[in-house]
């Protein structure tokens, strides 16, 4: 338990607070205490969820099933209310670790232990199964070990046979290791012999302490499920008719649960056991480091509303909870092209791609052990950029920071720009009230760039002294267009359209050059000032054309596709994508796809097309030579700047990932996530070297906040709605 932090409720209907019990991205659960002295756990759900009329209706059922169920291995509700403004639940406090802390901690569970912990999730599945209702997410993280036995607890998507109609569109529903392969084809149609298997899933993790099918990513993980075999190596001879008949691919073949803990009674208590199952080394297989406590939170990784646990109040949800993390088995590299089957967990499916195997992963973890780089005097921190003010806020939805030496100048809530300490996270100094949510232009010789908007219809540009924070100068610029930093100084556009102006440090005007009458915007390619125009009123509905910008003239360099995007240069050279179609799609979720690189020669303005070997989709970001592909769903491609061809690409169960930051020194590709999950991956090969778990209530921006990342001489920083934070590049310890 951790202490109540600012901003925290101090009592909940009626229970009075003492701590915070654990967070994920739907909620926090804390620890409460009612006027009789008895002890519950209180699971509020985060405010802008309690907005969304599906999440309140899975809310209402979480209540109702669990309410349902009563039974000696599940943890009772005592309250609730949710049609609070924040809606609510209290369940009995029970004391105790979940199974995937408890193996990631002490290891795989002898005999006894796994014959006590299947009895006691027989006899809960039972009750649960009695009261009507099929659990569906019967995971490590979702079983409490206390000292009279197991607990099951989060009834966040269970459902009862009378209740198929809540819509899911868009949600994974499970957690893929430890789904059937029934609700991976057809969620809605799950009957308790879903259950049936996934117990068998848990009790191979416990035996051996990774899954049966464990694998890189959830898409591969539910192929494994509903068409490999499943992994029993090192589990005990004694436990193996258990678990394979639990596996059975064909629910109607699966044992009823009399049947298994009949099966189970008549095990030995003994810890003295046969040989694991012949083949297998009788030790229990290597649990890896790259993934610890490798809960993908809810929202985070699929914005699912499936509860944050309560008695331990882990936070976890859906994702690829395996308890003690990837990386189990040594796979062969797989080369899956134009895989159709579809794993529906609406619409979970394996799509072409290449995937890295684990002993890649492995082998990358084991690089020479090198000095980390640091900021003088540095340790992890995490620093809140919220600041109460008065007055109408302005919020940008795009905070960030820049840095300049050992200092991060960052913009967050109720501030237009902050100092903080890149080796402490301590806050140096803030300035201004508006506009909040704008990560500010630039740092350089001294100064910081920022935004000031005094009123709606002015927006300024202020030089501030990075040492004090003080003003130096300030200029009016365009309202609707972006001021950026060029070699020479800062390159604006006039409040009326008609120029381009540039200042120097002083503040003095370096010159002007003419604006066309249609949509022009200011852009700085290698160093160079430029200006992208493009007839119309806004940007895409015409070809672009690449302006040359400098004193008094604006030349034409090239004529660029519709919607073709800047990335940066390579070799000099001005480097654009190319989209496979311009056409406008107003629908959510959409990516449009690119199908070359276009190189335009700064001296004849000649552009050479560079074809990609297939189309390609995601937020792209030029660095060092190679153009990162980051889709919102986890996947990431990387692709030769000078050739198009495809270096690797890997798909990773972590959505919504930041634009890349990339490490020469560790050669790792580092990605931050809304909800403060970070991604290391190898810069050869695409390979996974580590995670880490989500920030503990990263606070009520995370959604609408895009996730950044950038370091600080060889030091992580990462932002996560407003909150800021620092790691190391050895990832979690």
């Amino acid at each position: 338990m951790t202490p109540l932090s600012t901003g925290d409720p101090e009592s909940i209907g009626g229970y009075t607070l003492l701590g915070r019990l654990g967070a994920g991205g739907m909620g926090v659960v804390y620890l409460g205490v009612s006027a009789s002295g008895r002890q519950v756990a209180v699971k509020l759900v985060h405010g802008p969820y309690a907005q969304e009329e599906e999440f309140r209706t899975r809310f209402r059922q979480e209540i109702a099933a669990a309410r349902r169920v009563s039974g000696a291995f599940t943890a009772p509700v005592l309250d609730a209310d949710p049609d609070a403004d924040r809606p609510w639940m209290a369940t009995l406090y029970v004391p105790g670790r979940n199974l995937a802390e408890a193996v990631e901690k002490d290891g795989p569970l002898n005999q006894r232990e796994l014959r006590a912990l299947g009895l006691g999730l027989t006899e809960a599945l039972r009750d649960i199964h009695r009261a009507g209702l099929v659990h569906r997410d019967l995971k490590p993280r979702n079983v409490l070990m206390t000292e009279d036995g197991p607990r099951v607890i989060d009834f966040g998507i269970s459902r009862a046979s009378d209740n198929q109609n809540l819509t899911t569109t868009g949600r994974m529903i499970g957690t893929p290791p430890f789904m059937s392969p029934e609700q991976l084809a057809a969620p809605r149609d799950v009957t308790p012999a879903s259950d049936v298997f996934s117990l068998g899933s848990l009790l191979v993790f416990a035996a051996v302490g990774t899954g049966p099918f464990d694998a890189d990513s959830p898409y591969i993980t539910g192929y494994q499920v509903v068409h490999g075999t499943p992994d029993l190596g090192g589990v005990p001879e004694a436990l193996l008719d258990v678990v394979e008949r639990c596996l059975d691919k064909d629910p109607a073949a699966r044992p009823e649960l009399t049947d298994i803990h009949r099966m189970l009674q008549a095990l030995p208590e003994s810890d003295v056991t046969g040989s694991p199952k012949t083949g297998q080394s009788a030790e229990p297989r290597r649990r890896p480091a790259d993934r610890s406590a490798a809960t993908t939170s809810a929202g985070a990784a699929t914005g699912t509303a499936t509860g944050t646990g309560t008695g331990t109040g882990s936070g976890t949800a859906t994702g690829t909870d395996t308890g003690s993390g990837s990386g189990r088995r040594r796979r062969v590299r797989m080369l899956l092209t134009g895989l159709g089957a579809v794993l529906a967990v609406t619409a979970l499916c394996v799509g072409v791609g290449v995937f890295v195997s684990d002993s890649d992963a492995t082998a990358t973890a084991k690089t020479t052990a090198r000095a980390a780089s640091l900021p003088d005097g540095w340790r992890p921190w995490r620093t809140e950029l919220r600041y109460d003010v008065k007055g109408v806020p302005l919020d940008y939805n795009s905070p960030g920071c820049v840095a300049e030496g050992s200092a991060l100048f960052c913009g967050g809530t109720g501030a237009t720009v902050t100092k903080v300490d890149a080796a402490s996270g301590r806050t140096l100094w803030r300035t201004g009230t508006r506009p909040q949510g704008a990560q500010p232009i630039g740092v350089r010789d001294g100064l910081v760039y920022v935004y000031e908007d005094p009123d709606d219809n002015t927006r300024r540009v202020l030089a501030l002294d990075a040492t004090t924070g003080h003003r130096r100068w300030q200029r009016d610029i365009n309202k609707s267009e972006a001021a950026v930093l060029y070699d020479g100084g800062l390159l604006t556009l006039s409040p009326d359209y008609s120029s381009f102006v540039a200042y120097g440090p002083s503040g003095k005007e370096l010159w002007q050059a003419p604006s066309l009458d249609e949509y022009c915007t200011p852009s700085v390619l290698g160093g160079d000032p430029y200006a992208l125009c493009s007839q119309g009123t806004e940007p895409g509905q015409a070809p672009v054309e690449l302006m040359k910008l400098g004193p008094g003239s604006l030349t034409e360099t090239a004529t660029l596709p519709k919607k073709a995007e800047a990335l940066g240069t390579v070799g000099g050279q001005p480097l654009f994508l190319a989209p496979q179609t311009a056409k406008d799609v107003y629908e959510a979720g959409y990516e449009r796809p690119y199908n070359a690189l276009l190189r335009v020669s700064s001296e004849t303005g000649q552009v050479r097309r560079v074809p990609l070997a297939r189309p390609l989709t995601g937020a792209a970001t030029l660095v060092d030579g190679v153009v990162y592909f980051v889709r919102s769903d986890g996947s990431v491609t990387a692709v030769s700047a000078d050739s198009g061809r495809q270096l690797w690409q890997k798909v990773t169960d972590v959505e919504s990932l930041s634009a890349p930051a990339v490490s020469a020194t560790y050669k790792r590709v580092y990605f931050s996530n809304r909800f403060g999950r970070l991604l290391a991956l190898d810069s050869r090969t695409g390979a996974e070297v580590w995670r880490t778990s989500a920030l503990a209530d990263p606070g009520d921006k995370a959604q609408s906040y895009p996730p950044r990342v950038l370091l600080v001489k060889d030091a992580i920083v990462a932002m996560a709605g407003d909150t800021a934070f620092s790691r190391s590049p050895d990832g979690p310890t």
